[in-house]
């Protein structure tokens, strides 16, 4: 199956107003989403909240089944969260660690992830440890295969890094961390939604993604995987009553689902537009959608790579739909500015979000052209013309 361009921009009102190359901030809704999210609010505003939930319990409950097909998992090993970041954090800091337990992280890991690794590190005597980057620029799985002992208890990496353009070779890893019985956490926030996930096949413990990047769901909404043996050992660091039942006055006992990580007050209208990114996603089929945005990203390169005074930043033996450059003498932040200006839509990546990696390549902060498949060749084409007119002056 291909992709149907023109079918795909109808159904995004987004892509009449700008020129979209910021899907790893947040990708454009289409209109089955942007339906989904206003036809909740409206019914919460007729009926009342609680009532509108209570009518649509059917349509919300299948969410956790489109996420389940979305990964290849059992929806009773799904949460869902106001965030990724918030996902990842239950469950990461319902692993018990201890002094001397060791951490393996990625080099080119993102910082929310590894500022958590060092608190819990304070906190127990752990120990976090840096796998080494194969010299294209991905974790090296020959690299982490070296470091098991005994003492590790967490394998723990970013499928793709928020710049860099690389895919992590996640199903190496996971297949390492199978093998000797570790615990494995896989942050997908960026690959969900732009390829084909499944947890099986990557062999993760621990999945966490979010809805707003290349699913073009809502923000304010993201989900977390754990598999069922595992899920069934973790206490949440914190609870309320929809994540456990109070069975007498001193007990209280966790639900036997991922919904222990949950808490019982929820954006239904977010959950739900995050239900209809993903069966949009799904209905496109994530193979095609793999196919596209890797190609628009390799067109993306080469045109930059015939631009007088540009940088690519980008490494990885296999890379995806983010594309990282510096603009020489033009400062990245005015850059973006200018190309706002102009309704061209990039971000800029600070060192301080891949703090290890961009200290290893000396990084300033990178301009992130981040392609989606509703983006065309005229659009890319268009952000190399206002680049060359800005080195230009």
């Amino acid at each position: 199956m291909t992709i149907d361009v023109a079918k795909a921009r109808a159904e995004t009102p987004g892509t009449a107003e700008v020129t979209h190359f910021n899907n790893a901030g947040a990708a454009l809704m289409p209109s089955p989403v942007i339906a989904a999210q206003l036809d909740h609010i409206k019914l919460e505003a007729r009926i009342g909240g609680y009532e509108a939930a209570a009518q649509e319990a059917a349509r919300i409950a299948g969410v956790y089944d489109s996420i389940a097909r979305l990964i290849g998992c059992s929806p009773e090993e799904v949460a869902i969260l106001e965030n990724a970041t918030v996902a990842w954090d239950m469950a990461f800091y319902a692993l018990p660690f201890a002094a001397g337990d060791r951490i393996l992280t990625a080099e080119v890991e993102y910082g929310a992830n590894f500022v958590a690794y060092l608190q819990v590190a304070k906190r127990t005597g752990a120990k976090v440890e840096v796998i080494p980057s194969a010299p294209s620029g991905e974790t090296s799985p020959e690299a982490l295969e070296d470091m098991i002992d005994e003492r590790v208890k967490l394998i723990s990496i970013t499928h793709v890094p928020t710049n860099g353009g690389l895919v992590n070779p996640a199903a190496e890893i996971g297949r390492i961390a199978k093998r000797h019985g570790i615990t494995y956490l896989l942050d997908a926030c960026q690959s969900v939604g732009q390829m084909p996930i499944d947890v099986t096949e990557m062999g993760c413990d621990i999945l966490s993604a979010t809805s707003r990047k290349y699913l073009r769901g809502p923000r304010g909404c993201g989900f977390l995987y754990v598999r069922k043996g595992l899920l069934e050992t973790l206490e949440p660091p914190m609870i309320d009553h929809d994540a456990a039942l109070w069975v007498a006055p001193d007990r209280y006992e966790l639900r036997g689902d991922a919904r222990r990580f949950e808490t019982w007050e929820n954006n239904y209208a977010a959950r739900l537009g995050l239900g209809a990114a993903i069966d949009y996603a799904l209905a496109w089929g994530l193979p095609a959608i793999e196919t596209r945005v890797t190609d628009l990203a390799t067109t993306l390169r080469r045109g930059l790579a015939d631009l007088p005074g540009i940088s690519p930043r980008d490494i990885g033996r296999r890379k995806c739909g983010i594309v990282t450059f510096t603009l020489d003498g033009v400062d990245p932040f005015e850059a973006k500015q200018a190309l706002n200006d102009q309704a061209i839509n990039v971000s800029v990546s600070r060192p301080s979000s891949t703090l290890l990696d961009a200290t290893a390549r000396a990084l300033p902060p990178v301009i992130r052209a981040s392609v989606h498949y509703y983006n065309t060749e005229d659009e890319i084409r268009c952000l190399l013309d206002a680049l060359a007119r800005l080195r230009r002056g």
